[in-house]
């Protein structure tokens, strides 16, 4: 599969070497080729949009991204993965769409997502091998990076909908500090926990796009003194394939070569606590953020997701203010732990991606750092003759340059090997 580089479109762009309309022409070339196999867009951008971004200015002039289809846009229906809401139109873009809009972006289409951005699959398939899951919720956006249809695309994390599917398709994915990329126009499950993050072919690509869209210096480079990489220990709670475990340990050797110190971190009680309550805190605030859908269209709800919400309807509030102070207690404990160590090197998945397309796969290894607001990345850290499995990298609250920064080398060192 030929991908397309977020970087080296804009360069070559700013360069003069191609035309924004021909960047976005070559983007949805590459989507009337590839898509009917993967069924990454449920609805793409008409010969008027594209001919009115191809005349845009800034940044993103030229850069067709795919949006998931739980985020709003005005020009384009949302379904939010629901025949609830098949055609439906929001009156206004999403905050995220009118800040790639500002920056010259074109919006390519709509990318598959689970219902609600929850458990119940789409039809879209892993580029890799169509007959395994290409993950979730965020599936379309991933598929669409890794099977090269477009250079960039967003989706959103409540558990790991954005770490998970970037790495079962092979592509780098980055899910910022929390609120870092306001969610204002983005169909909310759980308000403490929803983050929208970014897929593009690597971790420089993320962060060019991350830094060009948000105006903030996610890109600098990292000056060469050593940091402390802590591997995630977490006492074997966490399912995890020999093949992941072989993936951390080249990671962590490429680190130590590239003079950092790496050493074991043990996960505590306050985290195994929170990570056990983040489930209680996704459906309780989910079954009052679709309490209309339940109430109203209840029929038309999968029967996953409708069992969910109706057992989480039964949560007691006081269950909930309880797993909320789990998690603040789980918070406080985030501070000593990057006070011993700069980043933590853990799975991004359980593994390669499962077949089928019934399941999306674990979130088991993503969910607390999300819980934590924390800022992750992960890239492909195998070769190309298998299926993809991608290492998580976890940063403090607000170190998200750093993260991408430290992310980028060990990319590159890996590749460069």
């Amino acid at each position: 599969m030929k991908t397309q580089s977020y970087r080296a479109i804009r360069d070559a762009i700013a360069s003069h070497d191609l035309t924004p309309a021909e960047a976005i022409r070559s983007s949805h070339d590459a989507i009337a080729m590839a898509d009917g196999h993967i069924h990454a867009f449920t609805a793409l951008a008409d010969e008027a949009m594209l001919e009115r971004d191809a005349a845009a200015t800034g940044p993103l002039a030229g850069i067709a991204i795919g949006m998931k289809d739980i985020i709003d846009t005005a020009e384009l229906p949302t379904s939010y993965g629901s025949e609830i809401y098949n055609g439906h139109r929001p009156a206004a873009d999403a905050s995220i769409c009118a800040m790639a809009r500002s920056t010259g972006a074109h919006i390519a289409g709509k990318t598959v997502t689970a219902e609600f951005a929850f458990f119940h699959p789409g039809p879209t398939v892993n580029p890799h091998d169509h007959a395994h899951t290409p993950g979730g919720s965020s599936s379309g956006s991933a598929a669409a990076v890794a099977a090269g249809m477009v250079p960039l695309a967003i989706g959103t994390q409540t558990g790991g909908s954005v770490i998970r599917p970037a790495s079962f398709c092979g592509v780098a994915g980055y899910k910022p500090s929390f609120r870092l990329i306001p969610t204002v126009g983005v169909k909310t499950f759980s308000w403490t926990l929803d983050t929208l993050g970014l897929f593009a072919v690597s971790i420089e690509d993320v962060a060019a796009a991350a830094t060009d869209l948000t105006g903030r210096p996610l890109d600098r480079p990292r000056s060469n003194e050593p940091l402390r990489i802590g591997i995630w220990d977490d006492g074997n709670r966490r399912e995890v394939s020999d093949d992941m475990v072989a993936a951390v340990e080249s990671i962590a050797r490429i680190a130590e070569r590239d003079g950092h110190t790496v050493i074991t971190v043990r996960e505590t009680e306050p985290m195994v606590a929170a990570d056990l309550c983040h489930a209680l805190l996704q459906e309780y605030e989910g079954a009052l953020s679709l309490a209309h859908e339940l109430r109203s269209a209840p029929d038309r709800l999968s029967e996953k997701l409708r069992s969910a919400l109706e057992a989480a309807s039964e949560i007691e509030p006081s269950e909930y203010d309880s797993a909320r102070r789990t998690a603040r207690r789980a918070r406080l404990a985030a501070r000593d732990l990057f006070g011993e160590v700069d980043l933590v090197l853990s799975p991004a998945a359980t593994g390669a991606a499962p077949a089928g397309l019934a399941s999306t796969g674990s979130a088991e290894h993503n969910r607390l750092w999300t819980l934590l607001g924390c800022p992750a990345a992960t890239f492909r850290a195998n070769g190309a003759d298998s299926l993809p499995l991608g290492v998580q990298l976890t940063a403090r609250f607000g170190e998200d340059a750093m993260l991408l920064a430290v992310a980028s080398r060990l990319e590159t060192a890996l590749h460069d090997q």
